[in-house]
């Protein structure tokens, strides 16, 4: 069995050529066939002439426009480090999927041997797989940041703070939508201290850093606050405990804004909506929810005139104001 991926970077599963999945009766077994040999065409003398020469552009085989666009290191939408974190970690918790379903919690103590009680403890468990989550967030943020960051109109909102910005990738698109503003990304002292390294060069003054647990450490007055792929990983008592504490901290007038997958009010949704679903269930303590189910936590901790925005693509945005 291996794993695939949609065009939205969702892994779906696949059996192997010629198998089946675990569980699944086998195919009776098929007459041998002789295979055959592939077809190779011969260089043609233009081709010959550029092999001895030593030129590039004499290769027979190349990548499509589409990998190239999103699968080389290079490319500004590439989505190389995605793919990797997918292959590398989630998929060795889907390993127990069914674990998952009869226990109702992640997986990460099977698959890595360490407890996952403290979650980010379990997600950053070397500074290796903290740099590659970082990677796979920016290369999230290349594909769907701008879209979500220009669903409501930001640009009364100057002071912004990212919660759980990480390597700064949706903060970079946020200063470039809305230039007047500057973004101060919250995140674990080793998160920052990595993102100030590898991801937000020095000279750009429109960022700043705030290290910290915003769970547990004080939250700094702002006009907006960003949260970005962060809900998801909690259950309603967290999320509940955040967004009260983000309320008091809220300038008058100032906001919220929520970057989640969301599912249809009647739990249907999207197969990637369903898929990262799954993925919250092998990987952290929350949950995919409805617009009505995240505007029921905006309400009860203090927000009003909440809107949602649907994006058509793999995140979508609500905007509570205070």
């Amino acid at each position: 069995m291996c794993v695939r991926q949609s065009l939205l970077g969702l892994p779906y599963l696949v059996p192997p050529k010629g198998g089946h999945f675990k569980g699944a009766p086998a195919p009776p077994p098929a007459s041998p066939q002789p295979r055959p040999l592939p077809k190779v065409s011969a260089p043609s003398p233009a081709s010959r002439e550029h092999l001895s020469r030593g030129k590039p552009e004499a290769a027979f085989y190349r990548n499509t426009e589409l990998s190239n666009l999103y699968l080389t290191k290079s490319s500004p939408k590439s989505q190389y480090h995605c793919l990797m974190y997918y292959s590398k970690t989630i998929y060795f918790c889907w390993h127990y999927l069914t674990d998952a379903v009869r226990d109702g919690k992640n997986q990460y103590d099977r698959p890595f041997g360490i407890s996952s009680e403290d979650l980010y403890g379990a997600l950053y468990r070397s500074e290796e797989e903290m740099i590659k989550f970082m990677y796979f967030l920016n290369d999230f943020w290349k594909m769907y940041g701008r879209d979500v960051i220009g669903a409501f109109d930001l640009s009364p909102f100057t002071v912004i703070y990212d919660l759980g910005g990480c390597a700064g990738g949706l903060a970079q698109e946020c200063i470039s939508l809305y230039p007047n503003s500057t973004v101060t990304i919250y995140d674990l002292p080793k998160v920052v201290q990595v993102a100030k390294e590898r991801f937000v060069p020095p000279e750009e003054r429109r960022i700043t850093f705030h290290e910290g647990d915003f769970f547990k450490d004080p939250i700094p007055e702002a006009d907006l606050y960003i949260l970005a792929r962060i809900l998801h990983d909690w259950a309603d008592d967290k999320c509940m405990h955040l967004l009260t504490k983000i309320h008091k901290a809220c300038k008058p007038g100032g906001g919220v804004l929520l970057v989640e997958t969301l599912l249809n009010e009647d739990k249907t949704g999207s197969v990637d909506a369903q898929l990262f679903n799954l993925i919250m269930l092998v990987q952290t303590e929350g949950r995919v929810r409805t617009p009505a189910e995240y505007s029921k936590l905006f309400t009860a901790a203090g927000f009003r005139e909440i809107q949602v925005k649907k994006t058509g693509k793999l995140y979508d945005a609500i905007l509570g104001r205070k």
